[in-house]
This record gives C-alpha cells, sequence and structure tokens, in this order.
C-alpha cells in the first residue's frame, strides 16, 4: 500500500533489528515508535517530492546515515537526507493535541542554500528522544519515467550495519512547477531578522530572506510581505514617478521564475502600499503604475490589494475606502472573515475563515456560515473565493476545554498544528479541490521569530505552531557557518497536500471527473471530517496515479495539471 505521499512500506523485507522504514505522515513520538519495515516504494510524479522516515527503534550512540543516490535506466535521482528535532508541547492546541515531545523541525545533514554540513549526525537515540531521520526523494519534470532504487546506510557504535531499500517509482505525467491553486503565505523579513540576530536591512539579513521565499516557493508557496519595503514614488504637480529597482531586485526571481531550476513562481503578489501618499489621487496614481510595472515585466502572478485584515464594523469605512481607490487602477481587492453583506461588493477576492464553509451540528464557531456554492452567487461573475486558517478553527483558548460543547466544535478542522495528525496539516489541498476554493491566505510563517524563541516555544493564539512553519537555522544551533531557514514536517505535509490538489485537478482535467470527486471526499468529506489513517490517503493517492496515467495512455493527451498561465495581474 501506499501513504498519501506515495509511500508503501513493504513487509517483504522483514523489519530490521534496529532501524526501519515508516512512512512520511506518522509523527513518530518518544515511546510511540510505529511498526517499521526494511524497505519503501515511493511513486511520484515528475516534478513532485515525497518522504519517508527511518525511525532507530532501539538506543543507539553515534548513528550515521548516508542516502545512496536511487538509480535505474535515466539519471539517478540523489535523496536528501533530515534529522527530526523535537518541539515540547506544554499545552496542547485542543483536546486533539497532547504536551510531551512532538517531531517538527528538519535538520539537514547537508543544507540546501549553503551546501553545508550540519549538526544532523552522528546522532544518539534514546527513550526520551528517539532518532527519526526524514527522507526526501524530489523527481525533477525532466525525469523519465521509471523504477528507481537505492539505500539507506545506517551505522552504530557497536551496532551491524544496516541497510534499508528505497525503490522509487517516478510516474509518465508531469505536476506543473507552479502551484495552480494560488496561496499567499506571509513571510516577514523583519521577523526573520530578529530571530537570526541580524540587522533588518542588513546584506545578510536580505540574503536569509531571499532563502526563506526560496523555501516556500519550493514547497509550491506564494508568499506576501517580505522585506514590505514599498517602492519609492514621488508625487510633483500631478505627475508619479516610482522607482521600481530595488523591489525588482527582491521580487523578479520569485516572479520570473528565475528562483529555482523548475521554472516555479509566486502565483500571486501583494501591492506594497503607499502610505505617505499626499492624496487619494497620488495612492490611485501609484496602484495604477504597481499594475502597469507587472503588466510590463510580463509576471502572471495575481497582483491584489490587501484590505485591512480581519475588519471589525467600525472599520468597514476605511476597507470601503481602499477598495474604492484599488479599484479606480483596477487592482483586485483581498478582505478577509466572514461573508458580511456591507462588504461583500467591496472584494474582488472574499477570504473567510475555513470553518465559515461548513455547517456543523452544535455550537458555530464562525458568526456566518455559508456553503461555498450558497456564497459564489453573491460574489458577482468576477470575484475570487479563498478561505484562510485562525484559532476559530483549531480554538483560540489555552488548551482543550472543560466544556464538551466547545471542544466538539474546535475539534477535527484542518489544522496546521505541530500536536494534531498529519493528515489536518495536509488536508487544505483536497479540501480547496472539494470545495471549489481558489486560494488560500495564511497570516505569516515565522511569526514567533519576533517574540521568542521558535525551538523552544512555539503557542500561539490558542494553538501550537500557529503563523510559524520554519526554524532559525543559526550556527549556534545547527553547526555550519552561514544562516539558513529550518523547515518544518507540517511544511512538508502542506506541500503534499498541494500535490494531491493537482493530481485531482490532472484527473478531472484528462476527463474522470467522479474519480477526482470520490477521492477527495474519501480523504476529506468537510473541513472537519478528515480521514486520518495514513493507508486511507495511501490507497487514495495511488489509486488516483493509476487512473491518471490510464487516462493519459487512452486519450493521448498531454498529462499535466498545468491551465492557463497567462498574465493576470488585475484579474
Amino acid at each position: 500500500m501506499l501513504t498519501l505521499v506515495a509511500l508503501a512500506v513493504l513487509a517483504g523485507g522483514g523489519q530490521s533489528s534496529w532501524a526501519g522504514l515508516v512512512g512520511s505522515m506518522e509523527k513518530v513520538r518518544p515511546g510511540r515508535l510505529p511498526p517499521a519495515a526494511s524497505s519503501a516504494r515511493l511513486l511520484l510524479a515528475r516534478g513532485e517530492c515525497e518522504g519517508a522516515q527511518v525511525v532507530i527503534q532501539t538506543p543507539a550512540r553515534g548513528v550515521v546515515a548516508e542516502a545512496t543516490p536511487l538509480r535505474g535506466e535515466a539519471a539517478p535521482i540523489r535523496p536528501r537526507l533530515y534529522r527530526e528535532a523535537f518541539v515540547r508541547v506544554r499545552t496542547p492546541s485542543n483536546g486533539m493535541g497532547e504536551a510531551g515531545l512532538w517531531p517538527d523541525p528538519l535538520v539537514p545533514v547537508e543544507d540546501a542554500y549553503a551546501g553545508e554540513g550540519r549538526r544532523a549526525l552522528p546522532h544518539d537515540s534514546t527513550l526520551e528522544r528517539p532518532l527519526v531521520l526524514y527522507v526526501e526523494v524530489c523527481a525533477p519534470r525532466d525525469q523519465p519515467e521509471g523504477r528507481h532504487e537505492g539505500e539507506i546506510l545506517l551505522q552504530g557504535q557497536g551496532l551491524p550495519e544496516l541497510r534499508l531499500r528505497v525503490v522509487a517509482e517516478v510516474l509518465p505525467f508531469a505536476l506543473p512547477a507552479t502551484s495552480s491553486l494560488e496561496t499567499s503565505f506571509g513571510l516577514s523579513g523583519y521577523s526573520l531578522a530578529r530571530g537570526h540576530r541580524m540587522a533588518p536591512r542588513s546584506a545578510e539579513a536580505g540574503a536569509l530572506l531571499r532563502e526563506y521565499a526560496t523555501a516556500l516557493l519550493a514547497h509550491r508557496l506564494s508568499a506576501h510581505g517580505m522585506s514590505m519595503d514599498p517602492p519609492p514614488a514621488r508625487w510633483a504637480r500631478g505627475e508619479l514617478s516610482v522607482d521600481f529597482a530595488e523591489y525588482d531586485r527582491e521580487m523578479a526571481p520569485f516572479l520570473d521564475g528565475t528562483a529555482l531550476p523548475s521554472g516555479a513562481r509566486f502565483n500571486t503578489a501583494d501591492v506594497r502600499d503607499w502610505l505617505r501618499a499626499p492624496s487619494d489621487e497620488a495612492r490611485v496614481a501609484y496602484y495604477r503604475a504597481f499594475r502597469d510595472h507587472f503588466l510590463a515585466r510580463g509576471w502572471k502572478a495575481r497582483l491584489f490589494f490587501y484590505a485591512k485584515d480581519e475588519p471589525r464594523p467600525e472599520d468597514h469605512p476605511l476597507v470601503l475606502a481602499q477598495s474604492i481607490r484599488a479599484r479606480k487602477a483596477d487592482l483586485p481587492v483581498l478582505v478577509t472573515g466572514p461573508a458580511d453583506e456591507s462588504l461583500i461588493g467591496a472584494a474582488d477576492i472574499l477570504c473567510p475563515n475555513l470553518n465559515c464553509f461548513f455547517p456543523r451540528p452544535g455550537l458555530s464557531t464562525c458568526r456566518n456560515v455559508l456553503p461555498a456554492p450558497a456564497l459564489r452567487p453573491r460574489l458577482g461573475g468576477k470575484a475570487s473565493l479563498w478561505w484562510y486558517q485562525s484559532c476559530s478553527s483549531h480554538g483560540c483558548n489555552l488548551g482543550a476545554s472543560p466544556d464538551p460543547a466547545i471542544e466538539r466544535a474546535y475539534r477535527g478542522w484542518a489544522s496546521y498544528m505541530i500536536d494534531h495528525p498529519a493528515a489536518l496539516n495536509r488536508a487544505m489541498g483536497p479540501l480547496a479541490y472539494l470545495a471549489g476554493i481558489g486560494g488560500e491566505l495564511y497570516f505569516d510563517t515565522a511569526h514567533a521569530y519576533a517574540s521568542k524563541d521558535p525551538w523552544e516555544d512555539l503557542f500561539e493564539f490558542g494553538g501550537n505552531g500557529d503563523g510559524t512553519l520554519f526554524y532559525p537555522g543559526t550556527p549556534e544551533r545547527i553547526g555550519g557557518q552561514t544562516h539558513v531557514p529550518i523547515e518544518s514536517l507540517r511544511l512538508k505535509q502542506i506541500r503534499d497536500g498541494l500535490e494531491d490538489y493537482e493530481y485531482l485537478l490532472l484527473a478531472e482535467r484528462l476527463g474522470d471527473k467522479a474519480i477526482a470527486r470520490r477521492s477527495a471526499e474519501r480523504l476529506a468529506r468537510s473541513g472537519y471530517e478528515i480521514a486520518l489513517d495514513p493507508q486511507v490517503w495511501a490507497s487514495t493517492r495511488e489509486g488516483l496515479a493509476r487512473r491518471i496515467t490510464a487516462l493519459a495512455t487512452n486519450t493521448g493527451r498531454r498529462a499535466t495539471s498545468e491551465g492557463d498561465q497567462r498574465a493576470r495581474p488585475g484579474r
């Protein structure tokens, strides 16, 4: 069988004596080691990444691991190895969480940014902190289909050498380098500089910001915020001049598709407001210049104006004024929060909370619950419907509630919390396909950097990890000479969910919408009814992969989920 990330742990080789392989959707915790096997199979499309985990099942000292290239008839594929670090959860996110150690930071054996060896190995494995490695295999988009095989070589003091087999089957279809689902995840250069103890405007901080943005893009995500510096503008005698040089140096690689060899690019971008504009006329001209600059550069990302976040009733006049100005420049306006009749007309991208889309028996956690089919007609023909997560779905309380009704209301929702099952971390992609949602917003990916040490405490807004998907990779913490982003297990699950979305979309575009919908419903019937068993996701994903292969073969059509990528900065 396969896990949802297309990994199957095969029983054929027998279980090793001191280490083995498990699927990537297991959250391996002290005292709760899952059954492991000596070999694993990954099924992946071209342009896709999949993961497995190596679990050291007994106490061991000085463990060293090496991943050999996966070889076949085509070019070899080189896996990447990480050691999973643990975060101590003191206050559970809700009743689905639990206090104790949870795996999340992924410390690379060799980082992908500076190419330096880090303090991932050798490493001891104890009952209190077992050694778990994350193995990542990525197939380039031009990788020929076929079977590739390699090994994970393990050594430990006084232990026999182990060889764990990894087989990767590259499928005869490709996923697009750029996500088909629009995303906009917050990233603040100021927070990153604070977390890494750098001067915010230093060259070192600027280089680090690029690395974090590249990490998001490698996980199929687009970022808003970044340095947050608006292009300098000057308004004189009714004429506007804007200097986009510094903005282009920062953003062009992510909008041109040159930041990564795959050609992946941000599919959205936010307008950086000119807060000191001398008049409404000057500000509208500035917005228009932003839009025209995107058109002139041929950038395909959806450019939008982010209105005041989660506006209260007293903020509505401000949002309406913001919308009028942005629309004069033909810029779409994004409005967050539950659907409100007084603001729907001001939104070109309406972005309610996830829990505002799914009616649920009992206590409601959204003041205006409207399923997407009921909400969409109210938006008008050109408006888009996005969504986002917040503590209104996992709970804004300090841990689990003693009130059963409250606990039920917050239980089961798709969630990016550390102490929630991997299926909840992964579910937003399939849910977006099922509900017909056009995009996802997330307020921040490094929020905790600004106020605390994420390695020691990530409890924010009633949840563990809310707003923080990275850890500061400082030399003091991980070794080496340079600062790098440390990715999280949750970030991998988010990426895998976006890859699930591509599979579902591809099956539909090749002519089998029925299997796409059945598959999505099997994984997530609603925002709070999500299959938690990794094997359910596994078998569903493999079935989709085989069906896509058959459809592409039978129809002779090019198997890709990539859609219309024409420039559309204002639509």
